[in-house]
């Protein structure tokens, strides 16, 4: 029997085992997807379950859709929206929200045109809403699990059953801005940057948030050295804006902008630490004029920009992405003039990617779901004054606002902990580099903010290049 002849069959013994390990691991994956799926499912159904009270009628009585913590603007803006009326957004009506609502609004109007009865027709526009929203839910809830990687998919049952996104989910239409943008970061991870940039550019023509995410990936793509990676995901997702914006600034321009001159013209709003100081009548902060704020707002926001890119930069080791998104995403909201109790929603998935540990997230948790019972109770106080049944007064909701702040401070402090101090990383304790990173996982670094003297160094010296001749810049 010759070598060959031998060789053969153990060819054949070594091919079946692969054959064998990975059917067990697609197996294994099928039953992943499942649970997941399920469990989105699950925590969506809680969530329409949860409007019960409103789509029997408490919609169309101020004081009991806050009685009953089922409020959401689907239903009101179905008819003050003018969609009830036939009007096309934009065209006919100048809708307050960017182009992927908008075209999300009218098709659920035109499902639900051939129904007669007012009521009837506008819970079915939300209903039609709910099972839109319930398809980004799920695929948001794939994608974290995708995202945190095989040993930490089931982290992802954080999203699909969170207590405050459940509670949250159907208030507006946040789930398809964080659902494409959870699904651009997995297109990422895959390394398939058109298809990232083409689901981000959707997400920011949907909710302007995700827009603050291309800054995190810039940065590590600078420090990485993987600039045409970015520039392609960047100019993908410029593209895909343009491509549903364009034709709407076009033919319809005042429509259009509306989105943008509104947000631009809105005071302190509920949920913010402006609406604190003002309400408050705090010094200063308390009584700025709606420019200044709009500045003051900016600047600060701008300088936490500034050091998340000096953390970016310089920490020992490169961040994972999935924390710089947290913190950026974090500044913002921080900062913002409006906190909307649905803005969890865009929270989620970066919590549970960027320190994917139990204590923290489940104060989180408790935070956001104080604050969703206080805005409602408080609301009862300003719509029926005070002493209606379920109403508080301003300590109450002020302490539930200051205690959210104060917990996305905390996450925000733990997060930047661990990016300085790599070892505290349990993703990476793990042995993990970023399995959110797509081709920044595990790539040197060619870019390094040196903000002080590198240790074991005499003052003055200067540290020498790596290895790779790349420079350290300082």
């Amino acid at each position: 029997m010759t070598d060959r002849e031998v060789a053969r069959p153990q060819t054949r013994g070594r091919d079946a085992a692969a054959r064998l390990a990975r059917r067990g691991r697609l197996a294994l994956l099928a039953g992943s997807v499942t649970v997941l799926v399920t469990a989105s499912l699950a925590g969506s159904a809680l969530g329409f379950l949860s409007k019960a009270a409103c789509r029997a009628g408490a919609w169309n009585v101020g004081i009991e859709q806050y009685q009953a913590h089922c409020y959401t603007d689907i239903y009101p803006l179905y008819f003050s929206e003018g969609l009830s009326a036939g009007k096309v957004p934009y065209l006919g009506h100048h809708v307050e929200y960017p182009v992927m609502i908008g075209a999300a609004m009218q098709a659920a109007a035109w499902l639900v045109a051939p129904i007669s009865d007012a009521f009837t027709r506008g819970r079915e526009f939300y209903d039609v809403t709910v099972a839109l929203l319930t398809i980004f839910a799920v695929a948001a809830v794939l994608a974290t699990a995708y995202l945190a990687g095989p040993a930490r998919r089931w982290t992802a049952l954080l999203v699909a059953l969170s207590p405050a996104l459940i509670l949250a989910a159907f208030i507006n239409w946040d789930l398809i801005a964080m659902g494409l943008a959870t699904m651009g970061m997995a297109a990422w991870a895959g390394r398939r940057g058109v298809l990232a940039g083409v689901l981000l550019g959707l997400a920011v023509a949907t909710k302007f948030y995700p827009v603050f995410l291309i800054g995190p990936l810039f940065l590590l793509c600078l420090r990485a050295g993987r600039l045409r990676a970015f520039w392609v995901t960047a100019g993908s997702a410029a593209a895909a804006w343009l491509a549903v914006n364009l034709p709407v600034a076009i033919v319809a321009p005042a429509g259009w902008s509306t989105f943008y001159r509104f947000n631009a013209s809105r005071g302190a709003d509920w949920g913010s630490i402006w609406y604190f100081f003002e309400t408050e009548h705090w010094p200063v902060v308390g009584s700025m004029p709606l420019g200044t704020l709009n500045a003051v707002s900016l600047l600060l926001f701008a300088i936490a920009c500034a050091a998340i890119a000096a953390i970016a930069l310089s920490a020992p080791r490169r961040p994972r992405l999935p924390q710089l998104y947290f913190l950026v995403i974090a500044a913002f909201l921080l900062f913002n003039k409006v906190w909307s109790p649905q803005y969890v929603i865009w929270l989620a998935p970066l919590v549970v990617l960027a320190r994917p540990r139990l204590a923290a997230y489940a104060l989180w948790q408790a935070a956001e779901v104080g604050y969703f019972f206080a805005i409602w109770a408080y609301l009862i106080t300003i719509v029926a004054g005070h002493g209606a049944a379920g109403g508080i007064g301003t300590g109450l909701y002020f302490a539930a606002v200051l205690a959210r702040f104060a917990v996305v401070v905390l996450l925000a402090a733990l997060v930047a902990s661990d990016i300085l101090r790599p070892q505290a990383d349990v993703v990476r304790r793990d042995g993990d580099d970023d399995p959110a990173g797509g081709v920044l996982s595990g790539a040197p670094d060619r870019f390094v903010l040196r903000l002080g003297p590198r240790p074991g160094l005499a003052p003055g010296r200067r540290p020498a290049g790596p290895a790779d001749g790349t420079s350290l810049t300082g």
